[in-house]
């Protein structure tokens, strides 16, 4: 199975290391200048694709990105990805100025990570490290042999870093559980055990290190913002991350949308994996709430559009990506309470003033990640007994409105059947052993989320059924319908002076469907 899915494995690893931050802000539509004209004014944009293949260029651009002559770091990766002969050329003459000869793949590895951010879309970083494999190969032509065997494996010891020291998604992979992953995956043999040992060890032992200097990661990505937005917004970018890994992060831009605001109190039911928050951190807060593009910003102060985030707003600001909202009917101390469950399991119990506040932020919650939520990663590798919850991306779809729909209709589908491929199976009678554990778990997260994925679709029909970009409009006409449900309640939200659209544009501003823009508030 593990050989099967290589791919896709490898797309969630290169994906968990999206740097959100760039490809958020990045233009699909890059400089249509030739790599010539380009190099010889010593320009810092990428090379557009097609560009005719010049090898003494290439190499020019290749020395010039090594030993960063007028480029940062930061740029370096966006020569050397691109699906075009010129782009592999320099790629190629630029691991030529690597020397990896006596090294193992894990120092080797290492070497090379710690050169330049690994940045881009998942094809362009896939084959930047193709064009390791292969220069790690020419400098050993003995170790690893043929290069697809260096390939795979190099990649495994990527997907192993992010088991063993990322956010742990599951238990973390043995080092037999490692070993079996890669059965039959060195050109139809097995790797040499020992050679397997001692790569896991080191890895275990030592994380990989990722290039990144962030006073000039934060320049670099400022100025692409403004590109971006053409005189509009203040300088620098804040950033909402869960950990100190930057490249799952999602950048603060001055133009997303603002959705809705008002007072809640908030109280922390579940930290990260849905472990229990310790108690001296259970009690309420009253905040100032603002669901800002995909992130529910708690400020102490009351909202200005204007004002400027500090350090306490960005620490409590909770992303919203594939969260769910729900009403919170097992809490009975308080009323008008919601449920709001992140994508790595956070729970928050959140406060509203009244019913309706309640249900409007639970609609305006589901519908924001509904519209904007990527498609969700593969499992990551383990044991094919260990249950591991994919890891949900951060960065805002690419897709339009209709293909977003068929992709949750998707997911709903893939759920469905595999909650009844589950109930066929279930472990030998022992309701406290590992094994069914393991099925309970199991089970509470694909139910769980064939009713994130039924409470996606339902809105996102609901908001083409209404016809209108017009935020208050779609939720009027969402209540209106729960309220003839319960008997007659429909009409009750009031109109605010400023209406706020959802049109189907990402939380970066950039159009990425049919659906016109609207007004933003």
């Amino acid at each position: 199975m593990w050989k099967e899915e290589y791919d896709v494995h490898f797309d969630f690893l290169l994906d968990l290391l999206d740097a959100n931050l760039l490809t958020d802000v990045l233009s699909d539509s890059e400089s249509e200048l030739g790599g010539l004209e380009q190099l010889e004014r010593g320009s810092t944009e990428t090379l557009a694709n097609g560009c005719r293949a010049d090898c003494d260029a290439a190499k020019r651009l290749a020395k010039r990105l090594f030993y960063l002559e007028g480029f940062r770091r930061c740029d370096v990766a966006r020569h050397l990805g691109k699906n075009n002969d010129f782009s592999q050329l320099v790629a190629s003459e630029y691991l030529s100025f690597f020397d990896f000869s006596g090294l193992s793949l894990d120092k080797a590895l290492r070497n090379f990570l710690k050169a330049f951010p690994l940045m881009g879309e998942t094809q362009e970083r896939e084959r930047i490290l193709v064009h390791f494999s292969k220069r790690f190969c020419v400098c050993n032509p003995t170790a690893l042999a043929p290069e697809d065997g260096a390939h795979t494996l190099t990649c495994a010891l990527m997907l192993l870093n992010t088991d063993l020291h990322g956010h742990n998604i599951g238990k973390k992979m043995s080092c037999q559980q490692f070993i079996s992953n890669l059965d039959g995956l060195n050109d139809g043999k097995d790797f040499p055990k020992d050679l397997l040992k001692v790569l896991y060890n080191s890895i275990k032992n030592e994380k990989l290190e990722w290039a990144i200097e962030e006073e000039e990661f934060r320049k670099s990505l400022s100025e692409l913002v403004e590109e971006q937005y053409e005189g509009g917004g203040k300088r620098g970018v804040a950033r909402v991350t869960d950990g100190n890994n930057p490249f799952i992060a999602i950048p603060i831009l001055p133009n997303a949308v603002t959705y809705k605001h008002g007072v809640l109190s908030r109280k922390s039911h579940a930290d990260m994996d849905g472990k229990r928050t310790p108690r001296g951190r259970r009690g309420w807060k009253k905040f100032y709430a603002v669901l800002k593009g995909m992130i529910l910003y708690l400020q102490k102060d009351e909202y200005k559009a204007d004002a400027e985030l500090c350090e306490g707003d960005l620490k409590n600001a909770v992303r919203i990506h594939h969260a769910l909202a729900t009403r919170a009917t097992d809490y009975s101390k308080r009323p008008n309470v919601l449920k709001l469950k992140t994508s790595d399991w956070r729970v928050f119990l959140l406060q509203a003033p009244s019913e309706e506040e309640m249900m409007s932020w639970i609609f305006r919650i589901n519908l924001v990640a509904a519209l904007f939520s990527a498609p969700a990663f593969p499992a990551a590798i383990g044991s094919m007994k260990t249950f591991c919850r994919p890891l949900l991306p951060s960065s805002s779809t690419r897709l339009n409105q209709e293909d977003q729909l068929q992709s949750h209709e998707g997911k709903l589908k893939q759920m469905s059947v595999e909650v009844e491929e589950h109930r066929k199976s279930p472990p030998s009678p022992s309701p406290k052993s590992r094994e069914w554990e393991e099925y309970r778990i199991k089970e509470h997260y694909l139910i769980y989320e064939k009713s994130r994925y039924e409470t996606y679709i339902n809105l996102l029909q609901a908001k083409m059924r209404a016809e209108t970009d017009d935020l208050e409009k779609i939720e009027a006409s969402v209540m209106s319908g729960i309220g003839e449900g319960r008997g007659g309640r429909e009409g009750y939200l009031r109109k605010t002076q400023s209406s706020p659209s959802i049109s189907q544009h990402d939380v970066n501003g950039r159009a990425s469907g049919r659906t016109g823009p609207g007004q933003q508030s």
